[in-house]
């Protein structure tokens, strides 16, 4: 089957200010794809192209063989999307939120309600439905405006960060629901700041930054080929990298330094090389696994970009 998304040299300007700078990835039928990077990476812009919430300037882009920007209500009719903020209705209760959006797609009466019903189960809300939406928390809030990017049935789902600010049971819940969409064969695309999440649900990762793919890849696959399976953090304190990489042999092992812990990337087990390091009388050695977090500060850089 063709790419259901399918995105070649997009850009985005705003006068002189480049935000999306050459983007192009395809998107397969059933995949979930995530988009990682800092604020202002281009992430959420490149998200509001695709959904037609923002013209692009430059490039092409295809969804479900259709052009956003062309045919808008096409494209939105099979679409699902979750943003960022909170955009229910809080003059309506539960229930009533998803049963007016029904209508947008064209589902009414009793079939727009059975619809909702079925959603609110699917999200663990059916207790909630006739409360008002300022007596939600933060996650049943969250798990709505899923639930509500789910009422056409959509061919591809976009969720611009569908955790952040939850506390960990209502995201490990989240995680489950868009699990069991993708093995019902959802096409699905987002954003998060959050690695585990991007581990947890994606396929396959593009690593974004200053409006361009950085490197892309399943996170097994980029855990590999850039940091390897295990790290080991050294915190220097005030002292010099250089001696404790010289005890490491020539040429020593693959290492990144940031100021003041020096992080050694293995492709295989670490006691002996902590041992070693350890013997150098640094006692603040520290072996763990590899994870997608040490990719992707490793590819975007450790310092703040706001």
């Amino acid at each position: 089957m063709p790419p259901v998304i399918n995105i070649r040299d997009l850009e985005k300007s705003f006068g002189d200010l480049e935000v999306v700078r050459g983007i192009s990835f395809e998107i397969e039928p059933g995949e979930c794809v995530g988009l990682l990077g800092p604020n202002g990476a281009g992430k959420t812009s490149t998200l509001k192209m695709l959904t037609g919430q923002m013209f692009r300037t430059g490039g092409d882009v295809h969804i479900l063989g259709l052009d956003p920007e062309r045919a808008p209500e096409q494209v939105k009719s099979r679409l699902g999307v979750v943003s960022q903020d909170d955009t229910t209705d809080p003059d309506l209760t539960v229930i009533d939120n998803l049963r007016v959006f029904a209508r947008y797609f064209g589902i009414r009466g009793v079939d727009a309600f059975a619809r909702a019903k079925e959603l609110l189960e699917f999200v663990h809300l059916t207790e909630k439905s006739g409360e008002k939406i300022d007596n939600l928390s933060g996650g049943m809030k969250r798990r709505l405006l899923i639930a509500r990017a789910l009422i056409n049935a959509p061919d591809i789902l976009i969720l611009d960060e569908p955790t952040t600010g939850l506390d960990p049971q209502a995201r490990h819940l989240i995680w489950q629901k868009l699990r069991l969409l993708k093995r019902q064969g959802t096409t699905m695309l987002l954003t998060t700041h959050y690695m585990e999440e991007a581990e947890q649900i994606c396929d396959r990762i593009l690593i974004i930054d200053g409006g361009r793919i950085l490197d892309s890849g399943s996170p097994r696959d980029l855990v590999h080929r850039h940091v390897g399976a295990e790290v080991v953090e050294v915190l220097l304190g005030d002292r010099s990298p250089q001696p404790v990489l010289e005890k490491l042999g020539q040429p020593p092992p693959r290492h990144e330094i940031t100021n003041d812990m020096l992080y050694l990337y293995l492709d295989g087990d670490s006691s002996a090389l902590v041992a070693q390091i350890r013997s150098a009388g640094i006692a603040e050695v520290y072996p763990r696994q590899a994870t997608l977090e040490d990719v992707f500060l490793k590819i975007a850089g450790r310092e703040l970009s706001e």
